[in-house]
């Protein structure tokens, strides 16, 4: 019981620390930028590294911890001990060769969608560097990764280029810990889970040697790539811990824990990180994601949409897919589904970062494609609701119906998941002398009467027939 009770207090304290704590980072012009990051609303990612070629999940293969994403998550059949396994996982950079990748191409149809910024994967928890490291030979430009040899070899600098000219904000996902790297899982000894598999306070000169490292590759990030708009960290359990009872749940809990087995201070010094980085980034919004404290400038709630939304900046990340990583014939999401969580996401005063994974060959899947000219037709058509936006009082009513307001407050935005008919009753918004109604891509009149519990809108036959996905109506207050 005892056990279990550690468990549950655990799971509590993660949990609270991702969707509760928030502490603003009072340094100058940050708040704005996070202020102007809101408006942009929509944005991409993207998993991308050698893994592709086995269309599995991204570095959690090779994770010695008997997780379904982990042990379960690997190439069947490459090897019978899980020593043989990492030593093919890793020699994986040796056939990685994507000669279709045409950054361009993504840019494009990400900017067709509608979308803002992006974030790429510039090193995930493997330890490969889809960018040129100095500190490790462990990189997409060294001479054994047969693709050193392209022109855009130095795939995140020619990412970051192709979305830079397409006036997207650019921000850098970086892996904390890094699971190739001698000084995180030392060779001395064998990995157990995700974390260190050494005493760090028994050997405190090899984590000096991490901290170096990961410094020194955070500021190859910073200073080589031009302008970054988001640091965006994963790994929340490469932290300063402080919290003694938190130690001493993870203490006890020996099995069964999603974080960890070594309950040790993992501390990487991230303040002079986040100092350093923006002598050289000014205005740099970080995301320490899950570690509750000023690095954390917004929170990231992973593949679900929090149900009220929260009351400080938040981004959910989420796969247009099944996978964060490429896998053959996955399933992509529906377009009206993708909508509609966008708009959802939106009105509770969220941003949408949506995840595809490019093949090993460098390419987007042509469903990945169709789903963002789906999106961008939709939002020609609609963005004004979307953008710029804020939560309005009530950002929902009922099942199906959605609300933004604009900045300012003059425009209020209906969001419909159904097509309407005739008549639209809206009961969260009250009437207002003046007030006008617009159904938006319809050129058809919108009539408003006054009701006791709110307004009604009256559409004449047809208005909506020739719009799909989600219907939105802009509420004009003169």
């Amino acid at each position: 019981m005892k056990k279990i009770f550690y468990i549950l207090l655990l799971l509590s304290h993660l949990a609270s620390a991702q969707h509760q704590d928030y502490f603003p980072d009072t340094t100058p012009g940050i708040k704005e930028r996070l202020d102007d990051w809101q408006d942009l609303k929509f944005g991409l990612l993207m998993h991308w590294g050698p893994y592709s070629q086995w269309g599995i999940v991204e570095s959690w293969s090779i994770c010695p911890e008997d997780l379904s994403w982990a042990t379960g998550g690997r190439k069947p059949g490459v090897a019978d001990n899980y020593f043989g396994y990492l030593q093919k996982y890793e020699a994986l950079q040796k056939t990685f060769n994507p000669v279709n990748f045409n950054p361009q191409k993504w840019a494009a149809a990400a900017k067709h969608a509608g979308m803002k910024y992006m974030v790429f994967t510039s090193k995930h928890h493997d330890g490969f560097c889809m960018f040129d490291s100095k500190q490790t030979d462990y990189t997409v430009t060294n001479a054994a990764t047969p693709f050193s040899t392209n022109s855009q070899a130095n795939i995140t600098k020619a990412i970051f280029d192709a979305f830079r000219k397409s006036n997207f904000w650019i921000g850098a996902y970086f892996s904390k810990p890094d699971w190739h790297s001698d000084y995180y899982w030392w060779k001395k000894f064998p990995p157990a889970d995700r974390n260190a598999n050494y005493s760090i306070n028994k050997y405190p000169e090899q984590w000096k040697k991490f901290t170096e490292f990961t410094h020194a590759q955070i500021d190859e990030l910073v200073s080589n790539y031009g302008k970054l708009d988001i640091l965006w960290l994963d790994g929340g359990w490469v932290r300063k811990t402080s919290n003694e009872e938190v130690k001493n749940y993870l203490a006890d809990v020996s099995e069964g824990s999603r974080w960890a087995r070594n309950p040790q201070n993992q501390d990487i010094d991230m303040d002079k990180i986040v100092l350093n980085s923006r002598k050289k980034q000014p205005g740099l919004i970080v995301v320490d994601r899950a570690v509750p404290g000023v690095n954390q400038n917004y929170l990231t709630p992973e593949q679900h949409i929090p149900e009220n939304g929260l009351p400080y900046p938040w981004e959910t990340c989420m796969t247009m897919a099944n996978s964060w990583s490429y896998v053959p014939n996955d399933f992509y999401k529906p377009a009206n589904e993708l909508i509609e969580k966008l708009v959802d996401i939106v009105s509770k005063g969220g941003n949408l970062l949506l995840n595809i994974g490019p093949s090993p060959m460098g390419e987007f899947d042509s469903a990945a494609y169709n789903r963002l000219q789906q999106i961008g037709d939709w939002m020609k058509i609609n963005s004004e609701a979307i953008y710029n936006s804020r939560r309005y009082t009530h950002f929902a009513e009922g099942e199906n119906i959605r609300y933004t307001q604009s900045k300012d407050g003059k425009n209020i935005y209906a969001f419909v998941f159904q097509k309407p008919g005739k008549q639209l009753l809206l009961t969260k918004v009250p009437a207002k002398p003046m007030m006008k109604a617009k159904l938006l891509g319809s050129n058809s009149k919108v009539n408003i009467t006054k009701m006791p519990q709110g307004i009604a809108l009256n559409l004449s036959a047809g208005a909506a027939e020739n719009l799909n996905h989600v219907w939105v109506f802009k509420l004009t207050i003169p």
